[in-house]
């Protein structure tokens, strides 16, 4: 039956329940257990050839001869594309995409060629055999406090001015009856995606059309960079991404490698593949680049803060300027009148850092909730009361009142569920030492300028268009029930289509965006679709009805209110003395990110991030190499992301927000406020158990040792 009017009131009524609020399982979760999910680099395509990218072996310098010979001597060989011959790019604002343009080195792991063959193995093996010799010059990959190269930028990532000062700090600080002066270290992190960055590129000379299969964040971004660099319109170009294995912000920018395999399908005229090695990826798609923190605290007696200062130190690379955001949390999070937060950054002979899950919250809370938790103990005063007295009535930095805070609700709720009243000492069970600690969250709320569509079959069903990007988050899902609530029809009336550039364009799937901001617009296309439908009389025409939004002047309005999510951790931890390894014995969260929209899909989402948290406290990291300058760790048996055997029972929950200030949904981004926070609760659980304060990340055994071996703090 055509949805008229007429129908409208009893499809409403057929559906039993709203959907938003409801845990719906993942709708594309089958094809992704049963391997019928393709990916970009299983794109099947006719002819398909090969690329495979040579990295630079030195740190920095200039290439002086590339010879190709014994590479296109193998057999199955089509190419070999270097400085001296490649395609010539257009601009683009990201240098780190101007590849194989010219002869210098910016650091190691630079691509300098690219082999393309028949098969991959062809690939690799004629990426072998290339000839790079180079010109080395002197480099520096050290970051220090006292780095020559420091300065102070005009802003930091996400807009944010890079200093801001209120008051006398420094006075506040030296008049304070209890200060707390402290330095931290974040070493570099990784984003680790299980599929690794790839692209299956396609140009079609006869249309003139290029087709794109990317492991992105977000494909509309990716047809406009692509589209600058090699001179097309955008409508010559197609990006698809309908599966991705996840990104956490390193797919959010089209990377190299989807430039090298347009570069080699228009050089060679067949679909080339092209999938990064999981060893090039620490040098090539972006890093946390590691962070160095002062923060001094002043407060009175009763643990109100008078005085508080957080001054980050970061490395950029010579390429591109990017400053993690990290001291930006403080100017939010606690009520002080005097405060400094400033960052410092040199650009050393690096890879260019960029987006890793809650970039700045995550380093900079870090710091900042374990400088409260040694506030908290020089007072005497347990660290959750601490935070609950510093609760700020409106935004510190702007002055605006919040939207919603329920930041005290959070620690309030969590301190119920993990049993905080009366927390005990630490306690010894055997060689192992118990501790438990407490860190607050939060991240901002963005929204981003969306376009929708919505359309009507004959047969009754829906079809809802947006670009948006699933990485594993469960986006079709959400999207699907926010449409079925707006068009009052269940939710298996209502089918997605996202994940392709040629649909309404949207923003990535980055910075806690998505589903507010496409939701936003499904909402208003299929709320037009309704009222349209309701003014229509009779069956519907065999194309159907269709309806349209677009968000762009809602979304740019700035909004009177300060809008954030925040959240509360609990850890519980054990050291063992004998070996120096920190487990985690309970991890649990509360947080408060506005309505929940689909509470299996959420849960999923705040454990991902409190997992991601706790490799970065107990065994995620990087280290330069100074004399060769690039990262010691560039595998997954060297840099340990946590496995089964790592996590303990983990919960997280919520305090399901009603802000009306937000979307129509009344939704907040849930995919980055789980790490934000994580790192220091369990950082401070294990300060608690060893009796000594550990101030850099991760907590390995032989720092632990080194702890318990200089005995408890005084």
């Amino acid at each position: 039956m055509s949805p008229t009017s007429a129908t409208l009131e009893s499809a409403a009524s057929a559906a039993t329940a709203a959907a938003l609020g409801t845990s719906v399982p993942r709708r594309e979760g089958r094809e992704k257990v049963t391997g019928a999910a393709r990916y970009a680099a299983e794109q099947h395509l006719p002819l398909r050839a090969y690329a495979w990218p040579v990295p630079a072996t030195v740190a920095r310098g200039r290439i002086t001869a590339v010879d190709t010979a014994d590479a296109l001597a193998l057999p199955g060989v089509l190419d070999v594309l270097t400085p001296y011959d490649a395609p010539r790019l257009g601009p683009s604002d990201d240098p780190t995409l101007q590849l194989l343009q010219d002869l210098r080195v910016p650091h190691r792991g630079w691509y300098v060629a690219l082999a393309v063959a028949d098969t991959l193995e062809g690939a690799r093996a004629a990426a072998d055999a290339v000839r790079v010799t180079y010109e080395s010059e002197p480099h520096d990959v050290t970051l220090r406090e006292a780095h020559p190269g420091l300065y102070t930028p005009e802003v930091v990532n996400g807009g944010y001015p890079a200093h801001r000062e209120q008051g006398d700090p420094d006075a506040a600080f030296a008049a304070a009856p209890v200060r707390v002066d402290v330095r931290y270290t974040v070493a570099p992190l990784h984003n680790h995606a299980m599929e690794p960055h790839a692209a299956t590129a396609d140009w079609d000379a006869e249309r003139g059309h290029l087709t794109v299969h990317d492991s992105c964040q977000g494909t509309t971004v990716v047809r406009n960079v692509l589209a600058g660099l090699f001179r097309l319109q955008e409508d010559q170009i197609t990006v698809l991404a309908e599966h991705v294995g996840g990104g956490f912000g390193s797919k959010g920018t089209p990377r190299p490698h989807v430039v090298l395999a347009v570069m080699a399908t228009r050089r060679c005229g067949r679909p080339v593949t092209l999938s990064l090695p999981r060893q090039h990826m620490a040098a090539t798609v972006g890093h946390r680049a590691p962070t160095l923190h002062h923060l001094r605290l002043g407060a009175r007696p009763d643990g109100t803060l008078t005085a508080l200062t957080h001054e980050v130190t970061t490395h950029t690379s010579q390429v591109r300027e990017f400053v993690e955001q990290a001291a930006v949390p403080a100017r939010v999070m606690y009520a002080v009148q005097d405060s400094r937060t400033t960052h410092r950054v040199t650009a050393l002979d690096v890879p260019t850092p960029s987006w890793m899950r809650a970039p700045g919250e995550t380093p900079g809370m870090y710091a900042l909730e374990s400088a409260m938790d040694e506030l908290a103990d020089a007072l005497g005063m347990d660290p959750v009361e601490l935070r609950v007295r510093n609760d700020p009535a409106t935004e510190p930095d702007s002055g605006r009142p919040f939207s919603t805070r329920h930041l005290v609700e959070c620690l309030r709720e969590g301190a119920r569920r993990f049993g905080w009243a009366g927390r005990r000492p630490p306690r010894r069970e055997g060689p192992l030492l118990i501790g438990t600690g407490v860190a607050a969250a939060t991240y901002p709320v963005y929204i981003a300028p969306t376009g929708a569509r919505a359309h009507a079959r004959p047969d009754g069903s829906y079809l809802v268009e947006v670009n948006a990007t699933d990485i594993g988050t469960g986006a079709r899902t959400v999207l699907a029930q926010i449409a079925a609530d707006a068009l009052h029809v269940p939710l298996d009336a209502v089918s997605v289509a996202i994940g392709n550039s040629a649909l309404p364009p949207g923003p990535v799937a980055g910075g806690s965006t998505g589903t507010a901001s496409w939701g936003w617009a499904v909402h208003d296309a299929c709320t037009a679709l309704t009222d349209r439908l309701a003014r229509h009389h009779g069956p519907l025409p065999a194309a159907g009805l269709s309806a349209s939004a677009d968000t762009t002047q809602s979304a740019k309005q700035k909004s009177p209110y300060a809008r954030h999510s925040f959240g509360a951790h609990f850890a519980e931890v054990q050291a063992d003395t004998v070996t120096g390894e920190v487990r985690v014995r309970r991890l649990l969260g509360v947080f408060a990110a506005g309505h929940i929209l689909n509470p299996l899909t959420a849960r999923s989402q705040l454990i991902g991030g409190m997992v991601m948290g706790l490799g970065m406290a107990l065994t995620e990291h990087s280290q330069l190499d100074p004399a060769f300058g690039d990262f010691a760790e560039r595998d997954l048996a060297a840099y340990h992301v946590p496995a089964n055997a790592d996590v303990p029972a983990v919960e997280a929950h919520w305090i399901d927000e009603h802000d009306k200030h937000l979307n129509p949904m009344g939704s907040k981004g849930i995919g980055e406020i789980g790490i934000v926070g994580a790192a220091a609760a369990i950082g401070n659980a294990a300060s608690h158990a060893a009796g000594r304060r550990l101030r850099e990340l991760p907590l390995t055994p032989d720092r632990i040792l080194a702890a318990l071996e200089a005995g408890p703090q005084r």
